[in-house]
């Protein structure tokens, strides 16, 4: 009965307070719709300048075969000034050039070149123009050499086969990804800075002199943001399926039953920082830098965490987040993988148990 009192109770102060609502609510849509709708790490259609030095058939059928392409948007400019100058000032990623010779050259036996010039200032972007370009380049020798009746001599030929994500779209990362992000929100920062505004009002200390057990006034908070957090959860999954379409080939209730883990994960992580920080800002700053940057950097939600350094690859290993990223990734892309879900979830089991236990100890009925 008290239990039910205090669930109550939690439940009518979120409805009365409009930013617990939106955090849990409005906030997931709004960054569901940034990232889904606003950032892609896929290129396609790079702006290209093209450079003919002398036009013929060949130079024409090879731009030609560039503007086929989707990965570029040719821009065909008059000479090297124009070219060095569209991209210094950024309207180009790339230049090619195809020299006066380039017709006479390519009956050659050692061939023709096709100079290509790649703004480097963001390096991933310069290695996937250097690639696409090879993979024109290819094509565009491979069809020739079929109209003329021979055969490209490659000595080898790739073929190559995407598992897991064959659209090859960065957005069927990202939105599940995003989810991790979403719930480490709704969980420890929304409980951080709700606990925390009622130490600094003071209602915490009336909860405690009250003949409510320890264990009830957690369990009376833990529940309603449990109940917030999964529906958060379930406005991002559903925007994932039907909004972005974003296949789920794994198990749904596997994935509830996941999310669910970590939600107690965050809520802890929650608990404890409003327990220890009884102050909204400093609350709100702690939970920032120990729950949502870390989902957000250390996560593999964005970056690769084999590429970071080991002495980074081994700090992730103390965030939640990490391990949350790699069973979504692979319950939305890749299906019900028990290698990765089982030793990720045990994980986040025995660091909800830690946080649990903490928030519990570090509560007590007394006050300092």
């Amino acid at each position: 009965m008290r239990l039910r009192g205090l669930v109550r109770k939690e439940f009518l102060q979120i409805v009365r307070d409009p930013s617990s609502i939106a955090i849990a609510f409005i906030l997931p849509v709004a960054l569901l719709l940034l990232f889904g709708y606003g950032l892609s790490l896929d290129t396609d259609h790079v702006p290209v300048a093209v450079v003919v030095e002398r036009p013929s058939a060949d130079t024409a059928d090879f731009v030609a075969s560039l503007a086929g392409s989707r990965y570029f948007a040719p821009v065909t400019l008059r000479g090297m000034p124009a070219a060095e100058r569209a991209l210094l000032e950024g309207r180009v990623d790339a230049i090619v050039r195809l020299r006066a010779d380039f017709a006479a050259r390519e009956r050659r036996p050692a061939g023709a070149a096709v100079q290509l010039i790649v703004n480097g200032i963001d390096a991933n972007t310069a290695r996937l123009v250097e690639g696409y370009m090879d993979g024109v380049t290819s094509a565009w020798l491979a069809r020739r050499a079929a109209e003329s009746g021979q055969q490209l001599q490659a000595p080898v030929e790739v073929e190559p086969r995407v598992w897991f994500n064959s659209a090859v779209r960065s957005r069927n990362f990202l939105v599940p990804g995003l989810v991790v992000v979403i719930m480490t929100l709704i969980g420890a920062l929304l409980t951080a800075m709700v606990m925390a505004r009622e130490w600094e009002r003071g209602t915490m200390e009336a909860l405690i002199v009250t003949p409510v057990a320890v264990g009830e006034i957690l369990l009376g908070k833990l529940i309603p943001y449990f109940v917030l957090g999964i529906g958060g959860m379930l406005l991002s999954v559903a925007m994932s399926r039907w909004l972005f379409a974003v296949p789920l080939v794994g198990s749904f209730w596997l994935l509830f039953l996941t999310s669910s883990v970590f939600l107690l994960v965050a809520l802890g992580m929650g608990l404890l920082i409003s327990s220890v920080a009884r102050v909204q800002f400093i609350a709100g700053q702690v939970a920032l830098i120990t729950t949502f940057l870390p989902a957000f950097l250390l996560s593999g939600f964005i970056f690769e965490i084999g590429n970071m350094p080991t002495v980074v690859q081994a700090i992730t290993r103390l965030f939640a987040a990490r391990y949350f990223v790699a069973i979504v990734t692979t319950l939305f892309l890749a299906g019900d993988i028990w290698s990765v879900i089982v030793p990720n979830t045990l994980v986040l089991v025995l660091m909800a148990a830690v946080f649990l236990g903490l928030t519990r100890f570090k509560t007590r009925k007394r006050l300092e």
